[in-house]
């Protein structure tokens, strides 16, 4: 006796006809140990179906990951090569950053970056030097992130994931800077949006660890 699958339901009307033709031979006997077999045959046969089922699926949804990952990339390389251009380098031949990780160089660009970042929070937040006006020392701070902290974290040794973020804050951070006092003339909004713009950057890149991540990333 043959029996015949029931067509997985959700799949292209080829997989349906493939899923349908999957035959079930039931083992011939007498008995109750021949219905056991044929009962387990049966189940085997249900078990593939629905495996094809779940393929289909799955391959639906996969081509959205590689757009994802097509995009990072084009982006990292707009960011990079548009950095590469603008951001200050060295003026002679370079080789091995000197400011390798360990080294003195690097340990003082790190302390330079955060630094900078702390002492423009204070004075966005008029909390040193303060004025009840826009001050010079007040435009520092907000801007403190793009003229000092993005630049030192750059100069020093940084894996390419590092750097793809740093790039891509480099030019994010003006774009934000100038846009942002449309919307809210204020020193501190515009320093905070800075912050969130950087961690969520670096979220993106899968730089914080256990967090975020693009798709290429948590492919691999």
């Amino acid at each position: 006796m043959l029996l015949t699958a029931r067509p997985a339901l959700g799949l292209a009307p080829q997989q349906q006809q493939q899923a349908a033709g999957v035959r079930c031979p039931l083992a011939r006997g007498s008995g109750n140990g021949g219905g056991v077999r044929a009962a387990r045959r049966l189940q085997r046969c249900r078990a593939e179906a629905d495996g094809e089922r779940s393929s289909a699926t799955q391959s639906e949804a996969a081509p959205g990951a590689p757009a994802a990952a097509e995009l990072d990339k084009e982006v990292s390389k707009f960011a990079r090569s548009a950095a590469t251009t603008f951001a200050p380098r060295a003026s002679g031949a370079t080789g091995k950053n000197p400011a390798y990780k360990g080294s003195v160089l690097y340990t003082i660009f790190e302390v330079q970056a955060w630094a900078a970042l702390a002492v423009g929070g204070l004075l966005s937040f008029n909390l040193i030097f303060p004025s009840d006006q826009p001050d010079i020392a007040r435009l520092l701070g907000m801007w403190s992130i793009w003229m000092f902290t993005i630049p030192s974290l750059r100069a020093r040794e940084c894996t390419d994931k590092e750097k793809d973020a740093l790039n891509l804050l480099f030019l994010a951070v003006p774009l934000l800077n100038v846009a942002l006092p449309f919307v809210w003339k204020s020193f501190p909004f515009i320093f905070s949006a800075d912050c969130v713009l950087m961690a969520g950057v670096y979220v993106w890149k899968g730089l914080i660890p256990g967090v975020g991540g693009s798709s290429e990333q948590q492919q691999g």
